[in-house]
């Protein structure tokens, strides 16, 4: 399998690399990056011939949509960018008092690269269509290809969640994203979220194209492959699958501890050492694995994963194009570590 392998999305018709450019790290996620590794991560994942960049307002708010649109605005065409809508880049100034929605939610870490914003959630009619300006506007781009809607899902809202619902469904949030798509200013839209059932019951509210889902199609959560990929293949809905480490815990052989965001349990240390045990033996990396296993599923439209430095984004070149014989998915398969294709 290479990184310029492409698969046809039947409804948003529009052609993915097998691996995509995510940008949270380039928006400073838990550690700075300096413009220069910015830069260098982005042109090394152009030279390596990846083609679908995805981005969001959230990330850096709004730093990485600047990224992300400087170096494609040199290349015009040949692409494909996705990034979302749902929260809005706000400021406070005299006089002015933000809305309930610009608390900080429990799962930002906060962005040490971070421009001087604060987002507000925001999922109403009017506001994708800002939502869509804007992100225009910081790319600087004449099209943006998929939008997806980030973070959507009681996972993230908790007793806010049916608010924000309400504003995307009959607030008129999806048929903003409808107009988009049938107005040609986009080739299709979804969501964008880390949690399985707000995928399904987005699919009864709208007619969605392409989601992209972080997190539970992964060697440690397979929980996507129980009803959601069915389904998804049932309605031609295509998955972007991000997440692929699970906050770190795949990402290496040592020193792995967060999982979801969070310290690991010992239920997931342990499967993430039986995981480990079947790579030893068939020699194969731990991230290869993590990288490719999502592309087993005829489901799955294409893996983004996120990179800080030049260096990583050649990594996660090297790990998505590494031969790994069936017999290894057989082994986590038989040994009940993976659920079966």
């Amino acid at each position: 399998m290479k990184v310029t392998d492409t698969r046809r999305l039947k409804r948003a018709k529009v052609e993915l690399t097998a691996l995509g450019m995510g940008s949270a790290p380039l928006g400073g996620l838990y550690a700075p990056v300096p413009l220069a590794d910015a830069r260098a991560a982005l042109s090394a994942a152009w030279q390596a011939g990846i083609r679908h960049f995805d981005t969001a307002p959230m990330y850096g708010l709004g730093r990485s949509e600047h990224l992300m649109g400087e170096l494609l605005r040199e290349e015009t065409e040949g692409f494909v960018l996705s990034t979302k809508v749902g929260r809005l880049m706000s400021f406070e100034r005299p006089g002015r008092q933000l809305p309930a929605e610009a608390q900080k939610n429990e799962f930002d870490s906060g962005w040490h690269n971070g421009l001087p914003f604060r987002e507000v959630f925001d999922y109403s009619y009017d506001a994708i269509l800002r939502s869509y300006d804007d992100s225009r506007q910081r790319t600087g781009l004449g099209r943006l290809d998929i939008l997806f809607v980030h973070d959507i899902g009681k996972v993230t809202h908790g007793e806010r969640h049916d608010h924000h619902w309400q504003a995307l469904t009959r607030g008129g949030g999806f048929r903003a994203l409808e107009e988009l798509r049938d107005g040609g200013l986009i080739a299709g839209f979804g969501l964008g979220v880390n949690e399985n059932e707000v995928i399904l019951d987005a699919m009864e509210e709208a007619d969605l194209d392409v989601c992209l889902l972080a997190g539970r199609y992964t060697l440690i959560d397979g929980s996507a492959a129980e009803a959601l990929l069915p389904r998804a293949l049932e309605r031609d809905v295509a998955l972007v699958m991000g997440g692929v480490f699970n906050s770190g815990i795949l990402a290496s052989s040592s020193g792995r501890k967060k999982y979801n965001y969070v310290d690991a349990p010992a239920e997931i240390l342990a499967k993430a050492d039986a995981l480990e045990a079947v790579c030893r033996e068939f020699s194969v990396p731990l991230p290869a694995a993590a990288i490719q296993f999502p592309m087993r599923h005829p489901a799955t439209g294409n893996v983004v994963i996120g990179a800080k430095t030049a260096t990583q984004v050649k990594q996660n070149v090297a790990w998505f194009e590494q031969d790994i014989p069936q017999a290894f998915w057989t082994s986590l398969e038989d040994k009940g570590l993976i659920p079966a294709v």
